[in-house]
């Protein structure tokens, strides 16, 4: 069973309930998710490896401790991915960013591939997933699954709000997989859509319906 980890920050949890109203603006919902993910980057980044480098302070040489942010690679779910990585960016800027373009087929639900770009030497790497919602769970498993054929490190995988079908079906699929979340909603629609939620994730992120 895939470890749940709910990042219960007070911080996380007020810029999450404004997001969620649904007078909230394009351009003030797409800013407080990228300050979302910058909160959020701090938790899911705590277990990432470090080493010691030399530095000369202004009195003496030390060592001290930094992470390598090239063996990251944050991979994002096209579309709304993006908006969870430009703020993870912005914290850890010498990751590496890989996209995976799926679509969700309406009749089925299902995960459709159309896009697929990773780096290189992915063995080498530990890789964090991102995508707004788990709502089906069916883009996530899909982009897992895929990323799992090329043996990175490890696999974590990051989302703003799921419900309990959507952790059931992700935990089912790929139990070795930890998901960090700032928000368990009540349940999943008949249209696949989380409720009470926050609506469509990469409609509200650009502007678009």
């Amino acid at each position: 069973m895939s470890k749940v980890h709910l990042i219960d920050h007070p911080l996380v949890q007020h810029k999450l309930t404004l997001m969620r109203k649904k007078e909230a603006s394009t351009n003030s919902f797409r800013r407080l998710l990228n300050e979302l993910a910058m909160l959020m980057t701090y938790e899911v980044t705590r277990d990432v490896p470090t080493q010691e480098v030399e530095v000369e302070t202004p009195l003496e040489k030390t060592t001290a401790r930094m992470i390598d942010g090239k063996k990251l690679v944050f991979v994002s779910i096209l579309r709304a991915g993006t908006g969870i990585l430009d703020g993870m960016l912005s914290v850890v800027p010498g990751a590496r960013v890989g996209h995976i373009g799926l679509y969700r087929d309406p009749k089925t639900l299902t995960a459709v591939e159309y896009y697929f770009k990773m780096p290189q030497e992915m063995h080498e790497r530990d890789v964090v997933v991102v995508d707004p919602m788990l709502a089906t769970g069916n883009s996530a498993i899909a982009a897992v699954e895929r990323l799992k054929e090329l043996r990175p490190k490890s696999i974590k995988f990051v989302c703003l709000l799921t419900c309990p079908e959507g952790l059931a079906a992700m935990q089912a699929a790929h139990p070795d997989v930890p998901i960090y979340t700032a928000a368990i909603d009540r349940e999943l629609d008949e249209h696949g859509y989380i409720r009470p939620g926050l609506g469509d994730a990469g409609d509200r992120i650009f502007g678009t319906k």
